[in-house]
């Protein structure tokens, strides 16, 4: 524990939203790793316990906490209860976020006759469905900095951390909602970095490629584990090739989080994605 890539956050706290997930749980692991108090927050208890127990055995220090990122309430008790327990927040990794099938397109590309039949068009998202998937992905990004970054306010070193998404950049098919407000936490992170500049507090992003998860395995792999016509499509468009392994990500994460790597680095979002973003396709 202590140095993990050359970064050494021993003595920082951390606090890492939607941390009961694959990528955020990885994060708020690495992060364990390489030497801060780790707190680890999921509106799923029992997830969130699973990770924070994970990095207690393995010599780390983390507590759980059930929250409720698109509650201010929620956000606030959990608030004093990581001063209480390990302290003010040093490091703040909003990855709390996700799509929801009422905001999800059947079809890439609308047909006639679509409207009339069995699939979801752009003409059937669900209001609900749309409004959800914003709030998760943004306003589960906005509550979460306005609670814990007030700690860092007067104190050196401290980092906001978003996670976006390749959608921010070009969106993909079939979920606008998703796109749209992947989108919105690029930019957000642009306003938060300019906004909290002279306050010493750096705002930085990483947007990752396709990497394999829960929420999504079921779009890239059928019932008997062969790839889908979509996972197809993305790796003929990722010129390295293949799914982003989990651990790749964890080098954008510490050199943003890293005061003397990074130290003249706030407002950038970086792409994780085996040259998705730069490739045309010819």
């Amino acid at each position: 524990m202590g140095i993990v890539f050359g970064t050494d956050l021993s003595g920082k706290v951390a606090v890492v939203t939607g941390a009961g997930g694959v990528l955020c749980g990885m994060f708020a692991k690495t992060l364990a790793e390489a030497g801060a108090k780790v707190a680890v927050l999921d509106l799923n208890e029992e997830a969130a316990q699973a990770v924070a127990d994970d990095i207690v055995k393995d010599g780390g220090v983390a507590k759980a906490y059930k929250t409720n990122v698109l509650e201010k309430d929620s956000l606030e008790e959990t608030h004093a209860k990581v001063l209480s327990d390990l302290g003010p927040c040093d490091i703040l990794v909003n990855g709390a976020g996700g799509n929801n099938p009422r905001a999800t397109t059947t079809k890439e590309y609308f047909e006639i006759g679509d409207i009339e039949s069995d699939t979801i068009s752009f003409f059937d998202l669900d209001q609900k469905g749309v409004e959800f998937v914003f709030n998760l992905n943004f306003i589960g990004t906005l509550l979460p900095s306005q609670v814990f970054a007030k700690d860092m306010i007067g104190r050196e070193g401290c980092n906001i951390l978003n996670v976006s998404s390749m959608n921010a950049f070009t969106p993909l098919t079939k979920i606008p909602a998703y796109s749209g407000a992947k989108a919105a936490i690029s930019n957000f992170t642009q306003w938060l970095a300019v906004h909290f500049s002279k306050a010493g507090i750096r705002v930085n992003a990483i947007a990752p490629g396709f990497f394999v998860t829960k929420q999504n395995e079921k779009l890239l792999f059928n019932e008997d584990g062969t790839p889908t016509a979509r996972t197809a499509k993305i790796l003929a468009a990722t010129p390295m090739d293949r799914f982003g392994e989990a651990e790749e990500l964890n080098g954008a994460l510490l050199f943003l989080l890293n005061n003397q790597a990074a130290g003249f680095i706030t407002g950038v979002v970086i792409p994780v994605d085996g040259g998705f973003s730069a490739y045309s396709g010819v």
